[in-house]
């Protein structure tokens, strides 16, 4: 769910100061949450990147957050067999979001306490954010639940939506290793943007495809592997990631 291509929720929609604009935004949600029971799916992912601040002294940020914290009430209420996962993200379009990062949503999804509220992952997001995606994840699972998984990949100064794997091949690695260790079994999409520089997406798409099948290949290697696990134990860094090479590159 996307609210910023509407001109009237610039300074925010489920957050926006006019009450009136909250309730369209509330109301367009829960429209789509009917759309989406009619259509058989069980997924709605809400991405709050217009809900935010951009200046000092600009906004009551535990108004902000009370007003979020109501809306996602009442969406997580309206039909509780669908399942909502909020995708989080530092900044864009406002300067602020409200939700940038794996702590606060997860502060969020607390006070909310909504049994069917849960998280999506953006690798690249989790990049922009400072974070170590596997990290991340590990926490998410820990306090709430996995619900959605976007791989690509960038150089973590904004959201570049580069092919998974082309930047940071080892941290994608890492996180589909965990992912499978913490039993995730939804969905996984690739969110890269191959119209940004003018690439075919058909062949675009298809080496995100070769690149995850390659990382899952790596990953058949590794798994069950002793000498991974306690290197991991003893946080000896040197000694797993020669392991990971060798299983990665063929290195010795």
């Amino acid at each position: 769910m996307r609210y910023y291509s509407d001109p009237g929720f610039k300074l925010g929609a489920l957050a926006h100061p006019d009450p009136s604009l909250r309730a369209k935004a509330l109301d367009l949600t829960l429209r789509g949450l009917d759309a989406l029971a009619e259509a058989g799916g069980d997924l709605m992912t809400l991405w709050l990147g217009q809900d935010g601040f951009d200046y000092p002294f600009q906004a009551d940020y535990l108004q902000l957050w009370d007003h979020v914290a109501e809306a996602l009430r009442v969406i997580a209420a309206h039909d509780p067999a669908l399942d909502i996962s909020i995708e989080y993200k530092p900044n864009e379009p406002r300067a602020f979001s409200l939700l940038p990062d794996a702590a606060t949503t997860l502060l969020m999804i607390a006070e909310v306490g909504a049994p069917n509220l849960g998280v999506t992952l953006d690798f690249a997001h989790m990049l922009y954010a400072d974070e170590m995606p596997a990290f991340a994840a590990s926490l998410i699972a820990r306090r709430s639940r996995i619900l959605g998984v976007h791989l690509n990949d960038s150089y973590g100064k904004r959201d570049d939506g580069l092919v998974a794997g082309s930047v940071h091949p080892i941290q994608t690695l890492e996180l589909l290793h965990v992912l499978e260790r913490l039993g995730y079994r939804n969905a996984i999409y690739f969110d890269t943007f191959p119209d940004a520089v003018g690439l075919d997406p058909v062949r675009e798409c298809a080496a995100n495809i070769s690149a995850v099948e390659g990382m899952a290949r790596v990953l058949d290697r590794l798994r069950g592997d002793a000498a991974l696990e306690a290197a991991i134990a003893r946080q000896d860094a040197v000694a797993s990631q020669r392991i990971v090479q060798a299983a990665l590159y063929g290195a010795e």
